[in-house]
């Protein structure tokens, strides 16, 4: 997190968000998870190879391998590249209640005052809603007939808001963005969000293309691949999870250049999304970008990018800011869909109706002001005119 500006330029007051708002301390967080791998937090670490055996990992190993896994709502069905021994048995409607179960004894156990819950899981397959999606009724009608439009992030989601618990969704995949888990989490008073954390080519696509609007340059075409080697990489090398991811990815910049508004301009815009799994690369994913633009008179120029990025590097930061703003919102009174967090997503959740706002520096100064407005403080317009007066 970094600093937020106070009134005027001139006032030189720009303390850090951490200072300004009260959000929990880090020495007052208590992790917990659930994983269809028995791998405690540390074996975890070590499989994943992310973080420096010696220089990381070894100093926390205990904190790490107190971490155990709880048993997970899983099923192939859903994730066909992964699986595991660690999982729930029963319908879904019971599993439901377990993973409710937990929550509550991870709560009592650890001594916690609140909780908040964040889908780390793997990309499940694409999925529309539906009528088991509408009511609380249709729902848990479908969760006791084991209905295969109930995913198992739904389940986590269902849990979580009937526990109170605020809940994001990392993945791209349908959970909290149904009617009815949306409205259920208004009438108990949850904030939630989602979805798809904005790590790395996504991330670059909502620093350029509102570069390229607000100069008026056109766009020709945006070829996009990856390559990765993680877990994420594997799973998403399933054609069903792909289509997930690729909704996701795509929706980004018609959505920030509007087409429709400027056909001449990015009307005939041609955008492709590749993901290729390649084992050797980690977790440490290549994202190449060929990007065709046009200026004046419609001459032609050309962008190429290779960002070499770590994927886990660039999401765990979110995972934590987070964790920590859906609290501060539980706390502050905000229920239902908290749209000042798109910053930290690819397909931003809004309102029934409402375009999602992808352009970066508009999600961060949504964000800086909402916080704010918590805090009871003038709101940012950089119109600068009292500078002048």
């Amino acid at each position: 997190m970094n600093t937020i500006r106070l009134g005027k330029r001139t006032d030189e007051t720009t303390p850090l968000i951490k200072d300004f708002v009260p959000l929990a301390g880090l020495e007052d967080l208590v992790f917990g998870a659930w994983d269809p791998i028995y791998d405690d937090g540390y074996e975890s670490a070590l499989k994943a190879g992310v973080l420096n055996k010696d220089s990381h990992l070894e100093p926390i190993k205990d904190f790490l391998s107190s971490i155990q896994p709880m048993k997970a709502s899983f099923s192939t069905r859903y994730v066909k590249k992964l699986d595991g021994p660690h999982k729930k048995s029963g319908n879904k409607r019971e599993q439901a209640e377990e993973l409710r179960q937990d929550i509550r004894r991870f709560k009592e156990e650890n001594g916690c005052d609140r909780l908040v819950m964040i889908w780390c899981g793997s990309t499940e397959i694409f999925l529309r809603p539906g009528p088991s999606h509408e009511t609380l009724e249709s729902f848990e009608k479908a969760m006791d007939e084991d209905d295969e439009s109930i995913a198992p992030s739904m389940l986590y989601a269902y849990a979580a808001i009937m526990e109170g618990v605020p809940y994001a969704n990392g993945a791209p995949n349908l959970s909290a963005d149904i009617p009815v888990l949306e409205q259920l989490a208004v009438e108990r008073g949850v904030p939630i969000g989602g979805k798809d954390f904005k790590t790395g080519q996504t991330l670059m696509k909502t620093i350029l293309a509102p570069g390229f609007k607000t100069r008026m340059l056109g766009l020709s075409g945006w070829f996009s691949t990856n390559i990765l080697g993680n877990r994420d990489g594997e799973v998403l090398d399933d054609p069903e999870s792909f289509k997930t991811k690729e909704e996701s990815k795509l929706s980004v910049l018609e959505q920030i250049l509007q087409p429709d508004m400027y056909p001449k301009l990015y009307g005939d815009m041609y955008h492709k999304v590749r993901i290729n799994y390649y084992p050797p690369r980690g977790d440490n994913k290549e994202g190449w970008d060929n990007i065709d633009i046009f200026g004046w008179l419609g001459y032609p120029m050309q962008i190429k990018i290779d960002f070499l990025c770590r994927d886990s590097i660039l999401a765990a930061p979110i995972v934590l800011d987070l964790a920590l703003f859906l609290d501060l919102a539980m706390r502050s009174g905000l229920a239902g869909i908290q749209e000042w967090l798109s910053f930290y997503f690819k397909s931003p959740q809004v309102a029934p109706g409402l375009y999602p706002e992808h352009d970066i520096f508009i999600q961060h100064w949504k964000l800086k002001n909402t916080l704010r407005w918590l805090m009871k403080e003038d709101m940012l317009t950089h119109l600068g005119v009292e500078y002048y007066d």
